[in-house]
Order: structure tokens, then C-alpha cells, then sequence
């Protein structure tokens, strides 16, 4: 049973990882046209970076009376990095955040770029939902069996 519980916990994960990257999607697409930030100067766009870690342990493993297992990981958010690109630069002379030269700078953000890795994204989080109805739907078949 434990096999379907470390199932559970990988495709958790996954959903997880997955939500804070949509999120972090829809704030860039949000802010593409922020000229002016707390921080100063236009909105920067953020990257989510992933990590696999090894999967907890199950409570049979602590207490020493289960048997080795392959190594299973999960994935899990370790940063929120801005981008480091400049800024873009057009020329608008009457807008508010214009320089003395008359150049608004703006998120250096790719539309294109961000509604593909949206879509990526859902798919993941779709495979994952995927995988935990299976996971799932197994275990429930398992307790049929055994009765």
C-alpha cells in the first residue's frame, strides 16, 4: 500500500510544482506592460527553477521493517528567479515613465514565450492529475481484491 501512498506524494508534488508555475506565468503576462515597480524601474519576469529530491520516507522505512526500495523523487519548487535581460526601450515621449530621451523601458517579456510554457505547464499539471487518478483507481482496485 505503501507503493500507491509514494504515488500519491510524486504526483502531489508535481501538482504543486506546477500551480506555482502557472502562477508565475500569469503574473508575467499580468505585469507585461508594468513600466514602474516598488523596487524601481519596469516589472522583471520571474522563472520558476525545479529540483528532484528524494522521496520521505515511508513510516515503515523509519522504523526499519520495510525493504529497500529504488529511489523514487519528487519535484519541488527552489527558487523564483528574475530575469537579468534589460529592459525593452520604446520610444514614447508622453508617457509618464519616459527617460529624458523620451524611451519608456518595459519587461522584456515574449508573449509567444509565456503562453507556450503556460500551456506546457497544464499539460503537466494535467499528466499529474492523470497519474494520481490512476494511482488511485489501483488502490481502490486492490481493496476490491482483497475482499
Amino acid at each position: 500500500m505503501d507503493n500507491f501512498f509514494s504515488g500519491f506524494r510524486v504526483s502531489g508534488s508535481g501538482l504543486s510544482a506546477q500551480r506555482t508555475r502557472l502562477n508565475t506565468i500569469s503574473s508575467n503576462i499580468a505585469n507585461i506592460n508594468t513600466t514602474r515597480t516598488n523596487e524601481g524601474g519596469p516589472y522583471k519576469k520571474k522563472d520558476v527553477i525545479f529540483q528532484a529530491i528524494p522521496d520521505t520516507k515511508s513510516f515503515g522505512e523509519v522504523l526499519g521493517v520495510s525493504s529497500p526500495r529504488s529511489e523514487i523523487d519528487r519535484v519541488q519548487v527552489v527558487d523564483i528567479q528574475e530575469s537579468k535581460s534589460m529592459p525593452l526601450l520604446k520610444y514614447e515621449p508622453n508617457h509618464v515613465d519616459a527617460n529624458k530621451d523620451g524611451y519608456v523601458a518595459y519587461p522584456n517579456i515574449n508573449m509567444m514565450e509565456e503562453m507556450t510554457n503556460m500551456m506546457q505547464a497544464t499539460r503537466a499539471y494535467e499528466a499529474n492529475v492523470s497519474a494520481l487518478q490512476a494511482a488511485k483507481d489501483m488502490a481502490l482496485a486492490s481493496l476490491e481484491i482483497g475482499r
